[in-house]
């Protein structure tokens, strides 16, 4: 009779479910948001406007109290209607950002003419007092500590490099910088989330004007990140010397949302759903600009040194390419962003800075008269507050 209770006792255990003993929920897991955050994407029904949006999920989400897997889910179905905030954030960004630039290099010009009356009024006073200055100085770096001369000298390097570079470079410097911000947060597990929401252009998100903007300078591959801002720098000195420095913010700024709502649309038509981040919609429009305004000059290929093409082949080369892996379906890069980018760049420089720029006179007179109006009018005779 013992064997047989042992025996009752063995099958009654056999019985039980043991995956029900440890569900997948309580299974170890690393940093499951670091695990190709925004690559693996649960798809997940909304229950109150039945949008389908790719959102990162870890394993604790996905089987919260051992919930039976569910079929997978359908397509999302095309709604052009969830265009029309982002055409509507995408005309109005272009607009304010043309107009701001225009805005800032009128104040840049006018700080440069006040800087250069001011110097040329200190001129004869600075000429008096250079004997003086220099044994000021000359005693005061012997009164330093050698750490202090190092820390210096190092600074007057840095200066040096700086003052070395052209306003192109300069300016792409501070992108960069900010592309290299972002892409350490990529690194931080907790952030992931956040950065998934606003940093990857995805339409069938709840937030997509916002992310059209920021996701222009969101990389989380290192690769990606350096091709794209070795390209970037490699143009900044010619983009910037044709347009100027506002100009060319402005330029950059709305190539990367115009990009990316092109890419919102190709999306939608085709019900291919998902996320895409990088700064290459905002490069291929400086790219394509100028190429489009030098295309006799010559290029040099990166992996092949000693072989060149003209600018405007190299454009053609690449527009080719990208409408191919567009037609042929390639998922690699964002081909419609590509393309969206480039020929907003080639109509900029064809039509656009005639129809915007070279048309922006009355909105600097208005902010002229705005910002020195109340001057002007305290003054007598009225003739104040002009440049």
């Amino acid at each position: 009779m013992a064997w047989r209770g042992c025996f009752k006792k063995w099958s009654t255990i056999d019985t039980i479910n043991v995956p029900s003993l440890f569900p997948k929920s309580t299974r170890f897991t690393t940093h499951p948001q670091q695990r190709c955050g925004f690559r693996k994407a649960q798809k997940q029904m909304e229950t109150k406007k039945g949008v389908h949006e790719e959102t990162d999920v870890g394993e604790a989400g996905r089987h919260k109290n051992a919930v039976p897997p569910q079929p997978e889910a359908p397509v999302p179905p095309r709604k052009p209607g969830r265009l029309f905030r982002p055409l509507v954030f995408t005309v109005g960004f272009t607009g304010c950002s043309f107009g701001t630039a225009a805005i800032l290099q009128y104040e840049s010009v006018k700080s440069r003419v006040q800087m250069a009356m001011e110097e040329a009024k200190e001129g004869n006073q600075n000429k008096l007092r250079e004997a003086d200055d220099t044994t000021y100085w000359h005693n005061w770096w012997n009164q330093l500590s050698h750490f202090q001369k190092q820390v210096i000298l190092v600074m007057s390097v840095i200066d040096d490099w700086w003052n070395g570079l052209s306003e192109g470079q300069k300016t792409v410097t501070g992108i960069i910088a900010l592309n290299t911000v972002v892409l350490c947060c990529w690194r931080i597990p907790s952030m992931q989330r956040s950065m998934i929401k606003y940093f990857t252009s995805n339409p069938a998100s709840k937030t997509r004007c916002l992310p059209m903007v920021l996701s222009s300078f969101s990389h989380y591959s290192f690769i990606h990140m350096i091709a794209n801002m070795y390209v970037l720098w490699t143009f900044s000195t010619s983009i910037v010397s044709l347009l100027g420095r506002e100009q060319f913010l402005a330029l950059y700024l709305s190539g990367g949302v115009i990009s990316t709502f092109i890419s919102y649309v190709l999306k939608t038509a085709t019900g291919r759903l998902g996320p895409s981040l990088g700064a290459s919609g905002a490069i291929m429009t400086v790219l394509a600009a100028v190429c489009t305004k030098i295309p006799e000059a010559k290029l040099g290929i990166i992996l092949l040194p000693m072989v060149s093409i003209t600018a405007g082949n190299a454009l053609k080369a690449l527009v080719t390419l990208d409408t191919a892996g567009l037609l042929l379906g390639w998922r690699f890069f964002d081909h419609a962003a590509h393309l969206g980018g480039a020929l907003f760049g080639v109509w900029y420089i064809v039509y656009g800075n005639d129809m915007i720029w070279k048309k922006r006179e009355p909105l600097v007179k208005f902010w002229h008269e705005l910002r020195n109006g109340s001057s002007g009018r305290s003054r007598p005779g009225g003739g104040g507050g002009h440049v």
